[in-house]
């Protein structure tokens, strides 16, 4: 399989060692690639459950032709030689609740405009929902959304949990793991362009993006979901 025009040597040297091992542990059901988009940066969102879903959300973008800047979070890039080649392959640092923490926002804002795809879990951690639906989600998703104006792209994953259990350190690679990723349509943020970053318009555009995640996921499962995410504030259901 050719590597994305996009991946430099370090993103293939991580290809190479981690997609056999994605490909021998999965069994892949994968839609919805008609919507990435070929030409110009975006973002795509997922749902987050399991400490396993950014090697199932990168090896779906990487093989259908992206190359993502994952946001991760910073203590990865500490990780002898593996922080290394996720510094040199373009991946982006997230400093929680630090003086940094902005940092991240202006690297992805780049990221976008060089035509770049940036892979973001809006959740920010794994989810607390009790049944696995997508939590409520943090406004930094939308400000980037609405800043650079670029597609947002909601990618529903189910399956990964399997693989890792939520929280859990020890994998069950056997048998393989059935993991279903879907991609679906642009949100529509048109109508929130012209509008103040404020409080309200980032969590307009944050539950609309996550709404579309959450009726992907739905539809992926055969279930009907919460009418409110859980609130991890409150450890329960607004």
């Amino acid at each position: 399989m050719p590597a994305p025009q996009r991946s430099n040597s370090a993103y293939r040297a991580i290809a190479r060692l981690v997609r056999p091992v994605m490909m021998a542990v999965t069994r892949r059901d994968w839609r919805g690639m008609e919507h990435l988009p070929r030409d110009g940066g975006f973002i795509a969102v997922a749902n987050h459950m399991t400490n396993v879903d950014p090697l199932t959300f990168a090896h779906y973008l990487y093989d259908n032709g992206v190359a993502p800047k994952v946001l991760a979070k910073s203590s990865l890039f500490s990780v002898p030689l593996f922080g290394r080649l996720l510094r040199a392959s373009g991946q982006i640092p997230v400093f929680r609740n630090s003086a940094r923490a902005g940092e991240s926002l202006v690297a992805a804002e780049a990221a976008l405009a060089d035509g770049e795809c940036v892979a973001v879990f809006p959740e920010g951690t794994l989810t607390r929902d009790p049944y696995l639906w997508p939590m409520l989600a943090k406004t930094g998703v939308a400000r980037l959304a609405l800043t650079t104006r670029v597609p947002v792209i909601p990618i529903a994953q189910w399956g990964p949990q399997d693989l890792l259990g939520p929280y859990s350190t020890l994998p069950r690679p056997i048998p393989p793991k059935r993991v279903t990723v879907v991609a679906g349509p642009p949100v529509d943020l048109d109508d929130l362009y012209g509008r103040p970053l404020d409080a309200a318009t980032l969590r307009e555009g944050t539950d609309r993006i996550m709404g579309a995640v959450t009726r992907l996921l739905a539809d992926i499962r055969g279930e009907t979901p919460p009418t409110t995410p859980w609130d991890p504030r409150r450890e329960s259901r607004p």
